[in-house]
């Protein structure tokens, strides 16, 4: 699979259907963001849209420093150990100084899925 970026507005609650093949496997993700104002924070919730399986609940956005920072990595346990790829956020500019996504900022971060990603050697086998 080719990384997709995922498009991304500030608005605080938003859902997107978005097809992916990550690793291989084809499906067609159902990705929820909402913004919580306590935390100051983002959080992302993954489903397939095809049976309403949950497969990420509710995890930070939290921002890739100096390495990358597989936000999928927790998750390679699903599909039989082939897990959902991989997921970064990444600052969207250079002059971005607000350390992960926040109230109003959502749309100056990028956020890329992908295949997995080994960090000893990029991609996993």
């Amino acid at each position: 699979m080719d990384y997709v970026e995922l498009p991304v507005t500030d608005e605080p609650c938003q859902v997107q259907l978005l097809p992916v093949s990550p690793d291989g496997r084809a499906f067609t993700a159902k990705v929820e963001l909402r913004y919580l104002s306590a935390p100051n924070l983002w959080f992302l919730s993954v489903s397939d849209a095809a049976t309403g399986e949950l497969l990420v609940n509710q995890i930070p956005l939290i921002a890739s420093v100096l390495f990358p920072n597989d936000l999928f990595a927790p998750f390679r346990h699903l599909f039989l150990g082939n897990g959902i790829g991989s997921f970064f956020c990444l600052r969207g500019t250079e002059g971005n100084a607000d350390p992960n996504p926040g109230e109003g900022n959502l749309s100056a971060f990028r956020f890329i899925w992908g295949d997995r990603y080994d960090p000893e050697g990029g991609r996993d086998a």
